[in-house]
């Protein structure tokens, strides 16, 4: 889950805000992680509980509703094809390859990992990998950088000035879309589920929004640093342009975190949109080859496409509406005997899962507007 939130639009998201709000965006990284654990925790529970996926969840309250999730789902992860932009550009940062040869590449280790019969851990041992990888290396960079860490602590509890939109997109960017099934999923996989198994479905929650927001926040203090420093991002890309104040070796690290970062997000998108289809049983038998098959269209996508940042956009937008549709169908469900048996939801979940309800639907209806440029309307 952690990895597969950490992708080019959260890196991309974190330096521009970085950039606009200085030391006070420390309090938006602290009111979306609360507000991404919340989530997580609400969706993760109903699932580990009720021992189904999403879809079924949903087609359990509403006959249908399982197959309108699973194509919003499945449409997002396509759009998410945008991540190939991301092994290319940090190719292209790294190695100095084209934009769809670095694509290309970056499909390819994608596919390469789904090729094993026992895909499902090596996926989980890579992603592990690269998380740590991830972490080490902004660590690293963030030693370099003079950051104002009392001025940080004040703006993180007082901020100066604030952002809803900063708030609310990174609540998408975490737990967004596809993102806040792709743990709960892979736990189901795992046979993690029941009620005896909450504690290790709350620790892995918990674990997930750590690791995503430790890298959230090592940028931040990277960035933070550089823009304090007198430096000026370039709007292109203001993540690229942090890292490279740091000379060439900035930009190959720059480059290496773009990689694993854009890896782990195609992985989890396409594990994730495959996993709402197996309810059809030639996807249950062939999950590996359905799974390649998703990368592929997406990189096919992005080679007849080529517009990264409008699909980035439109992934973004989708992603918006997909939340409060799928927390709120969880927080209806947890209250459902049908589903979760004898379980009794935690009221302050609940109630908080609401909140956060209500702020992703109003963050939904701002990704419209982008969505709805695109389109021309």
């Amino acid at each position: 889950m952690a990895t597969s939130a950490v992708g080019p639009g959260f890196l991309t998201q974190s330096a521009q805000f970085t950039q606009e709000l200085r030391s006070a965006f420390a309090c938006a990284i602290l009111i979306a992680t609360l507000a991404s654990l919340i989530a997580q925790l609400n969706v993760w529970r109903v699932l580990a509980v009720a021992n189904q996926r999403g879809q079924e969840i949903a087609n359990t309250l509403l006959p249908g509703l399982g197959a309108l999730l699973t194509f919003l789902i499945c449409l997002g992860g396509w759009f998410l094809t945008s991540a190939m932009w991301g092994h290319s550009f940090g190719l292209t940062s790294a190695g100095g390859l084209d934009l769809n040869t670095g694509a290309g590449l970056g499909a390819c280790l994608a596919i390469f990992v789904f090729l094993f019969k026992r895909a499902m851990v090596f996926m989980d041992k890579l992603t592990q990998i690269l998380g740590v990888l991830m972490v080490v290396l902004m660590g690293f960079v963030a030693l370099h950088v003079r950051v104002p860490l009392a001025q940080v602590a004040k703006e993180a509890l007082y901020p100066s000035h604030f952002s809803m939109v900063a708030v609310l997109t990174l609540i998408g960017g975490t737990v967004g879309g596809y993102i806040i099934f792709s743990g709960g999923h892979r736990l189901l996989d795992a046979k993690v589920s029941g009620l005896k198994r909450l504690k290790d479905v709350d620790l892995a929650a918990y674990l997930g929004i750590f690791v995503a927001t430790l890298v959230r926040g090592l940028l931040f203090l990277v960035i933070l640093g550089v823009v304090e420093g007198g430096a000026v991002l370039n709007p292109a890309n203001p993540a690229l342009s942090a890292f490279e104040s740091f000379g060439e070796w900035g930009r190959l690290v720059f480059g290496v975190v773009f990689v694993a970062a854009s890896l782990t997000s195609t992985i989890g998108a396409a594990y994730t949109s495959v996993s709402f289809l197996r309810n059809f049983s030639g996807v249950r038998r062939r999950e590996n080859a359905w799974v390649i098959g998703f990368i592929g269209v997406s990189a096919l996508i992005f080679l007849g496409v080529g517009k990264p940042a409008t699909l980035l956009i439109a992934a973004g937008a989708l992603n918006g509406l997909i939340l409060p549709l799928t927390l709120a169908l969880m927080l209806i469900a947890a209250k459902s005997p049908r589903i979760v048996g004898a379980y009794k939801h935690p009221l302050i979940l609940s109630l908080s899962g609401w909140v956060v309800v209500g702020l992703s639907t109003y963050w939904g209806l701002l990704s419209l507007k982008p969505l709805l440029e695109l389109s021309g309307v």
